[in-house]
């Protein structure tokens, strides 16, 4: 090469940059999101509802003290829409040993344990961390994601069968979107079908238009032509769908020959039940990828965690494995955080136990039932059946909130001198009851503090009022929420108040009420009151279930004997001091 220097003319220094173009071809099955152009999908209002404006730019950190101005975005139809500064992504940085210096966080993708080619290895070897992946793919984020949330879709991205299993709160939904994305980037998913409860797909609309709005979405609704119409769109990448509408369109979906890379299961807890049509119908649907998000993988018994990962990995687990077996079977393919080890600096949750003694009247009314109930089960003798106790266990559980006879409640009395507090204050409060007639009569009495309802017996429309009603406006103060519908798939972080009128069987349970105000972006200190009426039913079953560990946690730390969430026959048996019969079963309870 010849090379020519004129005078005065000044040369700068040379820099080399190596370039290495490995001949290691991708792996089909696991494609990543590294040198490949946007995706020819066209972003479009999700079903009329134009996604948020407000976004975060994944790019390298601006070193100019003031920030760039915001270019102008693209919305719907092509027209310019304005919107705040796009914030450069800088990733998270950790203080170095030796001068204190510090260095940029840095997310691996690690390949699953069950990759043996060493090509697929090298590959995944050879990919950029995930910070560098987001900077260089001009993205847009509504918000910039946690370090944890970045882990989560590290996690998510190179896997065929994941479980997703963080504490309630800490973004599953997110993560799971935002790797739907980068799967989508890079022609690794080009077909996806997220299945959700009945009452969370609006959420998820909602979700994916902030978190992936430039994805076409089609919400699987309406009569059965307008379904299998909905079911066929060919360039449509997400298809999102309920539980019940699965269900239904079984048969369909098997006749059409439908096929997807990805299919996402949010509260996958719904398909515990191996023998139920729910289980029964996710499993049926032909897919290449099976994700599951849960807060609760285990809820009653081992068997729930076996019943999951018949959808993620069939054949991986057996009922009859112990639970150390179990959970060093699932530990590459399951990922669960808890809030206290992530967010150190979330607010606290303050937890308040509130003893209550039943009025005179009320007692009598209890001490009867009681009583009469007991007599009534040892006069059955080894006939009593479990359901003969747990219809017994309901009724002192109802008088425990209201006195049959007179509607006498301390509760309510004591919920109405709190909630005068919470009212004055202008914050909001979230009281849960296992009863919908419950939740009824508490809003007749609490009606001054603007309380309204949302409970399974209401419309999806409904209840997305109530909630607009609630986050919106001043005046309601109240939420009334039944365990069934408002414990799973809420955001409500604005509330500063968990009241817990009466106890679920499973303390999970319980968690996933109280974790829908204390969560990622709760303005402050969340105070949760559990309402426990003295020397009755519901004192024993809560020293019960205080004595028994966390049968979830105890799985994924691959350590200890197994001990039930809920009660057992023979635990339910003894709350009456009743001999159980021979053959013990396990209490279930419904949502």
């Amino acid at each position: 090469m010849r090379s020519w220097r004129g005078p005065g003319v000044v040369v700068p220094a040379a820099t080399v940059a190596f370039c290495a173009r490995p001949t290691i071809e991708t792996p089909a099955a696991v494609g990543m999101p590294i040198g490949v152009p946007r995706p020819a999908v066209a972003r479009v209002g999700l079903l009329g509802a134009a996604p948020a404006v407000r976004s975060f730019r994944f790019g390298p950190p601006d070193p100019r003290p003031a920030p760039a101005p915001n270019p102008p975005r693209r919305a719907a139809g092509g027209a310019a829409a304005a919107g705040p500064d796009v914030i450069p992504f800088a990733a998270p940085r950790a203080a170095a040993a030796g001068d204190g210096a510090e260095e940029r966080r840095r997310t691996r993708i690690v390949p699953p344990r069950d990759v043996v080619k060493l090509s697929e290895r090298f590959f995944y070897l050879l990919q950029p961390d995930l910070e560098t992946v987001l900077e260089t793919s001009s993205l847009e984020f509504p918000r910039q994601p946690f370090p944890f949330q970045l882990d989560g879709m590290a996690f998510l991205v190179p896997r065929h069968g994941a479980v997703l299993a963080d504490e309630m709160g800490l973004g599953k939904s997110m993560q799971a979107i935002s790797s739907i994305r980068l799967l989508v980037r890079s022609n690794a998913a080009r077909r996806v079908l997220v299945v959700c409860p009945k009452g969370l797909v609006s959420n998820w609309v909602r979700e994916l238009g902030d978190w992936a709005p430039e994805l076409l979405v089609a919400v699987i609704e309406g009569d059965p032509q307008r379904r299998r119409w909905q079911w066929t769109l060919p360039d449509v990448p997400v298809k999102l769908a309920n539980y019940e509408v699965l269900v239904r369109d079984r048969e369909l979906v098997a006749s059409l020959g439908l096929e997807f890379d990805l299919l996402v299961l949010d509260e996958a807890q719904r398909i515990k039940n191996r023998t139920s049509q729910t289980s029964e119908a996710v499993r049926s649907v032909r897919r290449t990828r099976s994700w599951a998000l849960t807060g609760t993988p285990v809820e009653n018994s081992a068997d729930d965690l076996v019943g999951l990962f018949e959808f993620v990995s069939p054949g991986l687990l057996d009922s009859r494995m112990s639970p150390r077996a179990l959970g060093a079977a699932v530990a590459d393919h399951v990922l669960r955080r808890t809030k206290d080890r992530v967010l150190k600096d979330m607010p606290p949750r303050l937890n308040r136990d509130e003893r209550i003694e039943l009025g005179p009247e009320q007692r009598e009314t209890y001490r009867r039932a009681e009583e009469e109930g007991v007599l009534r089960l040892e006069g059955m003798g080894r006939e009593a059946t479990i359901r003969h106790v747990f219809e017994l266990v309901l009724r002192l559980k109802q008088i425990c909130n209201f006195d049959t006879a007179t509607g006498e409640s301390a509760k309510l009395d004591c919920l109405e001198s709190d909630l005068e507090e919470v009212h004055a204050s202008g914050r909001k409060a979230l009281v849960f009851s296992q009863w919908v007639e419950t939740l009824g009569r508490l809003r007749q009495r609490l009606e001054r503090f603007g309380a309204l309802e949302y409970h399974g017996g209401m419309s999806t429309t409904a209840r997305d009022a109530a909630i607009a009603r609630f986050r919106g406006e001043r005046k309601h103060s109240v939420l009334l929420l039944s365990y069934g519908a408002g414990a799973v798939g809420l955001n409500l972080q604005f509330s500063q108040y968990v009241f817990l009128f009466d106890r679920w069987w499973n303390p999970a349970i319980e968690d996933q009420a109280i974790n829908r105000a204390h969560r990622i972006g709760a303005a402050g200190a969340v105070t949760v009151t559990r309402f426990l009426s003295a020397d009755t039913i519901e004192e024993r079953i809560d020293e019960v279930l205080r004595k028994k560990r966390d049968l979830s946690d105890m799985i994924l730390a691959e350590a200890g004997e197994p001990v039930a969430s809920g009660l057992t026959q023979d635990e339910l048996f003894a709350l009456f001091r009743l001999a159980p019969p021979a053959r013990p079963e396990a209490v279930r309870s419904a949502a």
